[in-house]
């Protein structure tokens, strides 16, 4: 799969996050679908999750970035939808794995627990991993959905 379009969404604790990963995209000249939030108020991490995975759903985005403060409650309501596979990373190699072995189609990332360049390669990582596939990991991911 070609990914064209990211879509992007945070809480009030990612949106700083959220705007510096925009704009390392755009670098990369991809399409970014920002689905919110971009202010400091306090907002709930799942209406976020579930937009961005409506937004992979109905084909608006390849792949997805999820920010919350650790990571851990955006990436929880995202994968409560089937075709979402978000896997939480807090370094490059484990962004790589997830895309190798586990076909992840979202990156989740903790704003308050990852540093910037750490987030940055990890969006590198796993924009530029394809799924490694074979018997193996296709028979695991297909369990998944």
């Amino acid at each position: 799969m070609t990914v064209k379009t990211v879509a992007l969404a945070s809480d009030h604790a990612g949106t700083q996050m959220k705007a510096e990963l925009k704009d390392a995209l755009a670098k990369r000249g991809l399409e970014v679908l920002d689905l919110g939030t971009n202010g400091p108020e306090s907002v709930d991490y799942p209406d976020f999750a579930d937009a961005l995975a409506a937004a992979i759903r109905d084909g608006r985005a390849q792949r997805g970035v999820l920010i919350c403060g650790t990571g851990i409650g955006i990436s929880i309501a995202a994968n409560r939808h089937r075709h979402i596979r978000a896997a939480l990373c807090s370094d490059p190699t484990s962004a790589r794995l997830s895309r190798e072995h586990n076909d992840a189609n979202v990156l989740a990332l903790g704003a308050r627990v990852v540093g910037i360049e750490i987030a940055k390669d990890c969006l590198t990582a796993f924009l530029d991993t394809p799924f490694e596939g074979g018997e193996r990991h296709s028979r695991r991911v297909g369990k998944l959905g």
